[in-house]
């Protein structure tokens, strides 16, 4: 069997051959205004939040956070700015295991904002997955 799809555009566009199971939902990032990449530091924020981290690193990952707010919330983000704190943020995860054991909660914000990085989000994309 095989099937022909011709050009598609969109947020997201999935093709799928049988069942697809989505959970924690599915984003794309697409403006320059730099508003879904602050939602994305926000859900980080939030999920890191609800993350047990040692405390000696707390202070260090909230100080990284807040930086990266600072980045996004910018009219144009400084997309090599936001790469060095979100790769700053994401050594400092798992150097404390936080990877490791979280789950999508916290890999999925990661992972959508290396995805905004393009080029510049790789190297993160590999640390988190490995």
């Amino acid at each position: 069997m095989s099937f022909n799809i011709g050009n598609q555009q969109g947020g997201i566009v999935n093709n799928v051959a049988g069942n697809q199971n989505i959970h924690d939902g599915q984003s794309a990032l697409f403006t320059a205004d730099g508003q879904e990449v602050r939602g994305l530091v926000q859900d980080l924020r939030t999920s890191i939040e609800h993350t047990a981290l040692p405390p000696a690193i707390t202070p260090e990952v909230r100080a990284e956070l807040d930086s990266l707010d600072e980045h996004a919330a910018r009219p144009e983000p400084d997309r090599q700015a936001i790469a060095s704190r979100l790769d700053r943020i994401t050594q400092l995860l798992t150097s404390a295991g936080a990877l490791a054991t979280a789950g999508t909660h916290l890999t999925g914000p990661l992972q959508a904002l290396a995805d905004w990085l393009g080029t510049l989000g790789q190297p993160i994309l590999h640390a988190i997955t490995g």
